[in-house]
């Protein structure tokens, strides 16, 4: 198939809903901050807080305890006539700028645990109106390109973010800082919602088609294709999950080029900005490609592209040489399986939720995340403080794994008829 081509991208660029660029504006100066410590806060409290991996696997993962209970609230009051969609992120991105003060002070394993439970509160409040408000403002027949739209921000804000800090540390070698100026970013994310986003029009539910808050919950539990989708769902997290904890500690601790040491944090740093901005030129095009597809397919093309990546992290750490080469090849095979899986699976989700209980859809498709982060964070951890080849063999174990999706994913497009 051909990239889309210039009329095809002027095709429906003017009809993406104003209000989609101002919230990827917002998107991506939070994210900025985001990248400054997303691929470095388990080298900075393994290295320089002197915590253990495990425990640092621990740590970040009990921020999806707080996440689940952030998500479940937050897909509520996404729903809520009294709240809405834009009340919540606001509430979100206040906690979230709390959360990173903490952090940027955590000296020990109890306040990183604290940091933690509160940055996961504030992005289980973020995502589900985060999700409803990007549907709300979208077509059916531009859905995917207005959710890559978004994913294209949020990528664009990482790799500025990740080059950033990388300077920062270079100069004033704390990394501490980089958890303040994600405060900041998340206090000027706040002020755009505030100024810019208002409340979309889907929100203003008719009296007719307000549902009680159980009963909504209730519904979505009993949506059986939607289920499917969860279980498979989950497994795209933790995938996800990997890269954004396991690997940056993974390149820097062990034997994966000629020395006795990992790669340089100057090498950790142009990687990681490499898988963003490659993420970044495949956004539009990749969704363009795929755009034809059904969801499931595009979802099992995102499979297939993680076991790749797997397989070439396996070969990083086990081949004899061009251990950075083999590095290089897997992060952009990772951005691409990201790219054909975040504008897909949110797609879906749209299309599966009524209108008036897209919050509460978004908000179990968010506990995916918190599930992910909760089962990834400490595996991985666990991983990386065995002995080599138990490590070397956990890239392997994911691999298999995706059969296991893929499979799920072929039972869903049946019962979707896709």
């Amino acid at each position: 198939m051909k990239l889309a081509s210039q009329s095809q991208l002027s095709s429906w660029l003017p009809s993406i809903h104003p209000q989609i660029w101002i919230f990827a504006i917002g998107r991506f100066l939070s994210e900025v901050g985001t990248g400054c410590t997303l691929f470095y806060a388990p080298i900075f409290f393994v290295n320089q807080v002197g915590l253990s991996a495990i425990s640092v696997g621990v740590a970040l993962g009990s921020a999806s305890i707080s996440g689940v209970v952030g998500r479940i609230v937050g897909g509520s009051l996404a729903d809520s006539e009294h709240w809405g969609r834009r009340r919540t992120l606001l509430l979100a991105t206040a906690i979230l700028a709390i959360g990173s003060l903490v952090l940027a002070a955590t000296s020990n394993f109890t306040i990183l645990v604290i940091g933690s439970l509160i940055n996961g509160l504030g992005i289980g409040f973020y995502w589900p109106p985060a999700e409803a408000v990007v549907a709300d403002a979208s077509q059916i027949e531009n859905r995917r390109e207005t959710f890559a739209i978004a994913r294209l921000a949020d990528n664009l804000g990482l790799a500025i973010g990740i080059m950033l800090a990388g300077f920062l540390i270079a100069i004033i070698g704390s990394y501490r800082w980089l958890f303040v100026i994600d405060a900041i970013s998340f206090l000027m994310f706040f002020g755009v919602i505030y100024v810019g986003i208002s409340e979309t029009e889907q929100q203003q539910i008719k009296e007719s088609e307000k549902t009680e808050l159980f009963a909504s919950w209730m519904a979505v539990l009993r949506d059986g294709r939607f289920l499917v989708y969860i279980a498979v769902n989950i497994f795209f997290t933790i995938y996800i999950s990997q890269i954004h904890s396991t690997l940056p500690l993974y390149f820097k601790n062990f034997v994966i080029k000629s020395t006795t040491e990992g790669f340089a944090q100057t090498t950790i740093s142009v990687l990681f900005a490499w898988h963003l901005v490659f993420a970044i030129i495949c956004q539009l095009p990749v969704t363009s490609i795929l755009k034809s597809c059904s969801h499931t397919l595009a979802l099992t093309v995102s499979a297939i592209f993680w076991a790749i990546g797997f397989g070439l992290i396996w070969i990083s750490g086990n081949a004899p040489s061009h251990h950075l080469v083999w590095v290089i090849l897997a992060l952009a095979v990772f951005a691409v399986a990201i790219v054909s899986y975040t504008p897909s699976a949110a797609s879906l989700v749209t299309k599966l939720a009524p209108e008036n209980q897209r919050g509460v859809y978004f908000s179990i498709n968010a506990l995916c995340w918190a599930v992910g982060s909760f089962i990834g964070h400490p595996l991985g951890g666990w991983a990386l403080d065995q002995p080599q080849i138990i490590t070397s063999s956990y890239w392997l174990c994911f691999i298999l794994s995706v059969a296991i999706a893929v499979a799920i994913l072929q039972y869903l497009s049946r019962i979707l008829a896709e």
